[in-house]
């Protein structure tokens, strides 16, 4: 049996039995980067509808974009990827694109300005989950084939009105800003349905992998694409494993069987440091760790329960123990490093405090349910949570279940409490005020999925109108102060509450090198890697 036959194996053996199942291997090969991550959220492969962490790494590494981020320097933002140049009308309206000649898809077939309108207006049609970073901008299935248009080699954009263009450019960046094989898409399109139960467990793409294979909560392997345009990458595939344990995890580092372990807690980080032929990377991320509290629960609804619970909760304590150097506190919905974020945390644990609250809200003997994914860190933070909510008179219930299970019934309005992560989808202030703070409709009808205010069924009270405001502002001095002004009311008034801003610690053997996770803009890019 190859080295690659005993590791997806040992994959789905892992799953039933435990690490226990594994082959004992020296190695990985030279040629086959391997990895251990926690995968279990992954719902579709479809880039028009992909809307969780995992899955935005693959598919960043199996799809082209018109602009994309440089692995090799994020700091300098987007840049040209499938369009190599880009022109704005007078009005500050419409942004042509010129697309990059001679690049093709996995397939063979040419990438043509055909596909990247089709690929925008497909996701406007499905209007999927993150459809609303698109159709913030006024397309709507009604207007694509005037807002989007194809002329020879250009693709054109027009937006409702002029705003900041790199707001716009920076949302082309996102998982939805992924360009399809038209023709291979619509192949296999079936009722109508524009090819997305396909692409949910294939791919169509001009990036540097190919799937070739997608074992939900077992396994992702990618292929090497050689009609990459920046060359075939040096690994011929990369196999992700979902390894839920951290223990687990360093475990199969220490002895060879994977190259990077990406959900490591900081006891194992501290169990690698000096490891020979261990390396550990760290960068900050922009991924915020919160829970939110729905507001169509008559108590949660309280202004005082909301402003009682971000008291009961033990930042300072978590941050210092099993969350160190993993997680920082950061009480605010923009990561640090984003224009408009600010650095105040006014919340500590105060029971007390909590309790008087929770007094003048007339409120005694609550019982809440709490949906949290089963990841080691966030039931550590619920198990806290329910601790010291305890303190305050709060019975809190656990509701554990895969990241598919739960944000299903978050993004249903189903759930008490959700504790979980958000990460941004592009690097504008926008990418979290126009999900954190803004719900222009908070009907059920509405179905706004993509939007957090209303999962938790919160209206925003003004907020959304300022979130409004804040997008088209051109001076960018005015709209950082702008966004501090909005967290500054969020904080107090939200049902949120912000907690912690990520580190991520990962563990990789030494011989790695190239790869970047993907800072707090994007995700993690695997065709620079080499051993």
């Amino acid at each position: 049996m190859t080295y690659l036959a005993k590791l997806l194996t040992s994959a789905a053996l892992g799953v039933a039995v435990g690490f226990t199942a594994l082959p004992a291997t020296a190695e990985t090969p030279d040629n086959i980067l391997v990895i251990a991550n926690r995968i279990d959220d992954i719902t579709t492969l479809d880039p028009a509808e992909s809307f969780e962490f995992a899955g935005a790494d693959v598919i960043r590494n199996m799809y082209g974009k018109l602009v994309n981020f440089d692995p090799a320097n994020l700091e300098a933002g987007y840049q040209p990827d499938l369009a190599v140049s880009w022109d704005v009308s007078g009005d500050g309206k419409t942004i042509t694109f010129t697309m990059r000649e001679g690049v093709t898809f996995a397939s063979g077939n040419p990438v043509r300005a055909e596909d990247a309108a089709f690929s925008l207006r497909r996701v406007i049609q499905l209007n999927k989950t993150p459809a609303f970073i698109l159709t913030q901008f006024g397309f709507t299935p009604e207007n694509i084939n005037e807002t989007i248009k194809v002329d020879g080699n250009t693709v054109s954009i027009t937006t409702d009105k002029p705003y900041a263009i790199s707001f716009v450019l920076n949302c082309l960046t996102a998982t939805l800003g992924s360009i399809v094989d038209e023709k291979l898409v619509m192949e296999n399109e079936k009722d109508g349905d524009l090819g997305n139960e396909w692409l949910k467990t294939n791919s169509a793409g001009s990036g540097a992998y190919v799937l070739g294979a997608w074992q939900p909560k077992e396994s992702v392997m990618l292929n090497a694409n050689p009609n990459f345009y920046l060359g075939a990458p040096a690994m011929e595939r990369v196999v992700v494993r979902h390894v839920q344990e951290s223990a687990t995890q360093r475990l199969m580092l220490e002895r060879g069987d994977i190259d990077v372990a990406r959900d490591l807690t900081p006891s194992d980080v501290d169990g690698l440091e000096g490891v020979e032929g261990v390396k550990i990377m760290r960068e900050m991320r922009g991924r915020l760790m919160y829970v939110s509290f729905n507001q169509k629960h008559p108590e949660l609804s309280k202004p005082e329960v909301r402003q009682a619970l971000k008291y009961l909760i033990d930042y300072e304590g978590m941050e210092n123990s099993f969350l160190k150097n993993w997680y920082v506190t950061h009480q605010n919905f923009l990561p640090r490093t984003y224009l408009g974020a600010v650095d105040e945390n006014p919340f500590s644990l105060n029971v007390e405090k909590a309790k008087e609250l929770l007094a003048s809200a007339g409120v005694e003997n609550l019982e809440v349910t709490i949906g949290v994914r089963e990841a080691q860190e966030r039931l550590e933070i619920a198990q806290s949570l329910q601790n010291t909510f305890a303190q305050a008179g709060i019975k809190v219930n656990l509701e554990v279940g895969t990241g598919k299970q739960v944000l299903a019934k978050y993004r249903a309005r189903e759930l008490d409490i959700y504790l979980g992560a958000w990460g941004p989808d592009y690097p504008d202030p926008q990418t979290n005020a126009g999900t954190f703070a803004y719900n222009p409709d908070n009907s059920d009808e509405a179905n706004a999925t993509g939007l957090l205010a209303w999962r938790n069924s919160w209206d925003t009270g003004g907020l959304t109108e300022q979130t409004a405001a804040a997008v088209v502002e051109g001076d960018t001095s005015k709209r950082e102060k702008m966004y501090h002004d909005i967290q500054a009311t969020f904080r107090e008034t939200a049902p949120f509450a912000i907690m912690f801003q990520q580190t991520e610690q990962a563990g990789m053997n030494e011989n790695v090198e190239g790869l970047t996770l993907g800072g707090a803009i994007t995700a993690i890019s695997y065709w620079p890697v080499t051993k």
